[in-house]
Order: structure tokens, then sequence, then C-alpha cells
């Protein structure tokens, strides 16, 4: 499928098919889709934005729901949608359009649930590169990404290496550290524990406290105390309830409200078997083997990605730069203050 749009400024949203698809798992499915958002000049250089953890396709959005990175990407913006065409893919395994475990198995004529092939970072890379083949796209001029979208752009470099012109990292390391993995099986924990989850058969989300608590959990991650100690001053709404709880509370609600708790459970697994090294003779040789530039941006106080770790893989790419974001808002970071370091993307972009 191919859009021939004309230039603007909205977002277009469709799907593509990719047809069958062989995972790293040596599983095989059909009928494999990737939804995805199309924004700017259908002649522009393309550049792919990759999402995070419970992202989605709409960077950009609009008007009356503007995307996740609708500061960053959009008309005059550091990316600028009136020079770049920016494509953005709900990942494989994903709950927004694409193939993943809500999906119909064709075979039973039921969601696949855990019945969906396991699904790695590199999965999700390579599904994305039959969609810009189905699209009519034989080069990019760069690949970003922050979290789990960082992951992708790392395996971008390795297994298509001369595919792009750039890559940009945001908030994201060579391979997911153990602390991360801590606070993921944490998460995974208390969703596959609560006696509603049922192996996957869960009925409706709206069931599911455990995955409440599993967003709870990540949330203390992505951002800094220091963050958390401003914006609540140890507030109370009620005598036996501070606003910290109240906003904890409020995030485990809204996330079943947008997310499909299997698929986390899948994006979760992904992110923990992340490393750019495995199969490559570990991450510091796998890192001499990117051809396009890379641009990596770490966030003070962030607990999941540290900047030191970045800054070493960025010293040992062939031809990398790094820059460091001093903030309050720790991982969460890349999603912010874009005053801050938006510039430093335009300008490297151009």
């Amino acid at each position: 499928m191919s859009l021939k749009n004309p230039i603007s400024s909205e977002p277009l949203t469709k799907t593509v098919e990719i047809g069958s698809f062989h995972f790293e798992s040596d599983q095989v499915i059909d009928g494999v889709e990737l939804a995805y958002e199309r924004v700017g000049p259908v002649d522009a250089p393309v550049v792919v934005v990759c999402h995070a953890l419970t992202g989605n396709q709409w960077a950009v959005g609009d008007k009356d729901s503007p995307g996740w990175w609708a500061g960053l990407v959009g008309p005059g913006a550091p990316l600028d949608t009136e020079k770049y065409q920016v494509i953005t893919f709900n990942v494989l395994g994903g709950c927004h359009g694409s193939t993943g475990p809500i999906s119909i198995n064709p075979e039973t004529n039921e969601p696949y649930r855990l019945d969906f092939p396991k699904v790695s970072i590199r999965d999700m890379v390579r599904s994305q590169y039959k969609a810009l083949q189905e699209l009519g796209i034989t080069h990019l001029h760069a690949v970003t990404g922050a979290s789990l979208g960082g992951m992708q752009v790392y395996e971008w470099g390795l297994l298509y290496p001369e595919f792009m012109d750039r890559l940009f990292i945001l908030a994201s390391t060579p391979h997911l550290s153990d602390y991360g993995i801590a606070f993921n099986h944490i998460g995974a924990r208390a969703i596959m524990d609560d006696p509603h989850y049922k192996e996957g058969n869960y009925s409706s989300n709206e069931e599911l406290r455990g995955f409440e608590i599993a967003r709870m959990a990540g949330m203390v991650t992505y951002r800094s105390h220091k963050l958390f100690d401003k914006r609540f001053e140890r507030g109370q709404q009620t005598q036996s309830q501070y606003n910290v709880q109240s906003y904890l509370n409020y995030q485990g609600e809204k996330i079943k409200e947008r997310f499909d708790a299997n698929s986390y459970l899948y994006l979760l697994e992904a992110m923990n078997n992340h490393d750019i090294g495995r199969g490559r003779n570990g991450w510091q040789e796998a890192a001499t083997r990117y051809k396009a530039p890379i641009y990596t941006l770490s966030f003070e106080h962030d607990l999941l990605y540290p900047d030191d770790f970045m800054r070493h893989f960025s010293e040992k790419v062939p031809n990398g730069r790094h820059k460091h974001v001093s903030t309050d808002f720790g991982h969460d970071g890349f999603l912010v203050e874009f005053e801050k370091w938006g510039e430093w993307i335009r300008e490297n972009l151009d």
C-alpha cells in the first residue's frame, strides 16, 4: 500500500499489511499488519519515530488529541514536518492496530492472547522494515526513539546499517540493566498473579487490579524523587490519602483504559531481552558495527537508563555524539522540556 496524500501537517493513520512474518522464536503467523501515522510531504526525506512501552503510533496526533511527541514533531518543531516526512509505527505485539495478542487468530477465530509468538526488539524492527518496503520507502534520513523506542533504534542501525543516514537514541541503553529487569518483574508478577488474569484469558482489563499496581511501580521509576517531592510536597487529599497516592491510583486506572495487559507483558519481556550484543560477541563488539552517525541523549536522574552507560556506548561507536540533559524529570525527560534539547536534535538532524 502506498499513500499519495498531499503535503499536510495533519497526520494520516492507516495500516499496512506485511503478510506472513517469521519471528525470532521460529514461529510464523500470516496476515500481519502494522498501524502507522504518516505526517509531512510525501516526497520529503523520511524519519521513522519509534515509540516507548505504552506509546502508540500517534506521535503527532491532531489539534484535539495531540500525540505523545507533539512538542518535538510537527510544523516548525525540531523534527519539522514541513521538511521531513515522519512515520511512526505501532509495534508488532502492540494493541493500537498492529497485530498482537488481542488480534484474532484466523485458525481459532478467537484472540491470540498468550498463543501469540514471543516478540523481540529485532522482530519489531524487521516488521517495520517490511512495512516500509510495502510503502515504497527505500531509504531513511533518520530513525529516532526513546526508551523501548530507543532499543529499536539500536537494532535498526545493526540490522540495516546502510538504510539510514542518522540514528537518534534517547533514554535507552545497549541492553536493559538488572535494575530495569527487576522493576519489570515486579510489574509482570503483579499482573500474572492477579486471580482475574486467568493465565491471559481475562475478559476485561477493568478486572485487573494487578495491572494498576504494575503501572504504579513503573511510574515511580520514570520520574525522580526530586520531582515527586516538588510536585506533591506531602500534600493530602484526605486524612488517609496523600496526593502522591491519589496520583498513582489515577495512573493505574488510566492504563487499563488505553492498553492491553497481555501486550504490556509481551513488551516488558521484549525490553528484558534487549541486548545488542546477543549473537554479536557482546555489546562492545556490536557497537563497532554501526555505519550511520549516532546521537545519544541521556537525562539526569534516569534510574533505568543511566548517563554513564549511554556515554560509554557513544565513545565506542565509530561516529557518535552524546548530550546529557539536566532535568528533574528523570526518565520521562524525553517527553517534556523540549526547549532544553530539541534544538540539538534539529541541528544534528539537518
